[in-house]
């Protein structure tokens, strides 16, 4: 009776201490270690692939752009919900890009809906301020035809094969692009109706 214990008591923590918890400290960390540098980044449709808030976000180039939107049209994504863009000129946090992607001035952000499978998913697109230009999603998204229109008016991003690509907001004759972070100030005058008199 005094074997038995002696044997479980030295050979049992020998095992336990020995082999489980030194073989999983030293081999999954060494796998894990020798996987991680070599696996390629997500990507979908060939966009760089990350989350926020538990949303998907690709981050296609302009060039890969209309190929990404196809790609998530052909899955089912057949609601564009929002086309809109940042400025990030005095911008000084981070920016939470994926390795790989080069930050420029301005960011396209669409997002786009797939009603049958109730999914979302956003795409954040790179544009430099020396060449501000995109391609349009009117062809494969009408209703972005105003979205786009805005964009440009507040941005100055100007939307190629765009059908009607003027001012939306702001007079015609206005000058500049109100949203950009070095645009001046501006001020229209408001004319007032005299206070009513005395009754």
């Amino acid at each position: 009776m005094t074997d038995a214990p002696e044997a479980q008591g030295a050979d049992a923590p020998e095992a336990q201490g020995a082999d489980a918890p030194e073989a999983q400290g030293a081999d999954a960390p060494e796998a894990q270690g020798a996987d991680a540098p070599s696996a390629e980044p997500a990507r979908r449709h060939g966009a760089l692939v990350s989350t926020s808030a538990g949303q998907v976000v690709l981050h296609p180039d302009r060039a890969a752009y209309p190929d990404v939107v196809d790609g998530l049209q052909a899955e089912g994504f057949n609601l564009c919900s929002d086309l809109t863009a940042a400025d990030y000129l005095t911008f000084g946090a981070g920016r939470l890009l994926p390795e790989g992607v080069v930050a420029e001035r301005f960011e396209l952000v669409v997002n786009l809906i797939a009603l049958a499978a109730r999914e979302r998913i956003r795409l954040r697109v790179q544009v430099p301020e020396h060449d501000a230009t995109m391609p349009s999603l009117f062809g494969r998204y009408p209703g972005t035809e105003a979205m786009e229109r805005e964009v440009y008016d507040m941005f100055g991003i100007v939307f190629t094969d765009h059908p009607d690509l003027t001012r939306i907001l702001m007079p015609e004759d206005w000058e500049g692009h109100p949203l950009r972070k070095d645009d001046g100030v501006g001020r229209i005058p408001v004319q007032f109706k005299a206070a009513p008199g005395a009754r």
